[in-house]
């Protein structure tokens, strides 16, 4: 199974899991006289439709290169996380202006049950989020990592309500609203952690360099291929799942343009094997020059 596939198919549980809490959140909110539960039930509506915009963007960047896109579609994963990013702040926007209403209006305690409701949604909530981020890591997908905090969001925010709920139950008469005032502290973690999603999308969009790690390992492998001296330079993007490695080789100057032209050939070959998601390796041949490595 590719990279790609491997991301849909978690996204396809991603779905599952928001559609299937959204139900018990929406059910359990309003017959459990609960804001905070209700709140929770508005992000977990929010995060369908941004997981359906990560399936889209996934089965997009699925597609090969061709001459209109010689890289691929991989930039349309970070895009994806920039409007899974606005969905977030709009539902933590949402539930803020929810929770200062319900603060100011009256209203009975929520009923004891919801916290057993609130107690299993964030176990599973917690368990999805270390499975989808697991396999972020794994695929380098800035839009399943968005996936996941999302999970992850969504169970702190379930965390908040269990605290204002039980608060609320067993203080009672006086503290109706501390699950309200949990669902505005809710909401705040959730735009705290926007930034978060935010920040390396943006940096893939910039080509900025953020693979140090890589580069140490590209430059320690290449040394295992005949002919290459050192690696002079050494540019990393990501794009989608994949990295494409812009590097100077630097080869005996007294050999030909065919050994140079197969030296090169042979580097590419060998970081591909040998290198995790790399989508492509530009060499370029240096001649040796003593003067200039010192």
């Amino acid at each position: 199974m590719s990279n790609e596939e491997s991301a849909i198919k978690t996204t396809y549980y991603s779905i599952f899991t928001s559609f299937t809490l959204a139900i018990v959140k929406w059910l359990g909110g309003i017959f459990g006289n609960s804001y905070a539960l209700i709140a929770d039930a508005i992000e977990s509506t929010a995060d369908i439709f941004s997981s359906f915009l990560v399936l889209l963007g996934l089965k997009y960047a699925k597609r090969p290169a061709d001459s209109s896109h010689p890289y691929g579609h991989g930039r349309i994963e970070p895009l994806v996380t920039f409007i899974v990013v606005i969905f977030l702040v709009l539902s933590a926007f949402v539930i803020a202006s929810e929770s200062i209403k319900n603060i100011r209006t009256p209203h009975e305690l929520p009923k004891a049950w919801t916290l057993i409701i609130l107690g299993g949604i964030i176990i599973w909530k917690e368990i999805s989020f270390r499975i989808i981020m697991r396999k972020s890591k794994l695929l380098n997908s800035t839009s399943l990592k968005a996936e996941a905090w999302h999970q992850r969001s969504d169970a702190i925010t379930s965390v908040a309500a269990f605290i204002g709920i039980a608060i609320a139950i067993f203080c009672g008469e006086g503290y109706e609203s501390a699950d309200d005032w949990a669902a505005l502290f809710a909401s705040g973690f959730i735009l705290y952690n926007c930034y978060g999603i935010f920040r390396p999308a943006l940096a893939e969009i910039m080509d900025e360099h953020r693979y140090e790690e890589l580069e140490e390992e590209v430059r320690q492998k290449s040394r295992n291929v005949a002919g290459v001296l050192l690696i002079e330079k050494c540019y990393i993007r990501k794009i989608g799942m994949h990295f494409q490695i812009d590097l100077h080789a630097v080869v005996d100057p007294n050999l030909t343009v065919r050994e140079g032209h197969e030296i090169a050939h042979a580097l590419k070959d060998y970081l591909i094997d040998n290198l995790a998601n790399i989508g492509n390796v530009f060499v370029h041949i240096e001649p040796f020059e003593e003067k200039a490595i010192s």
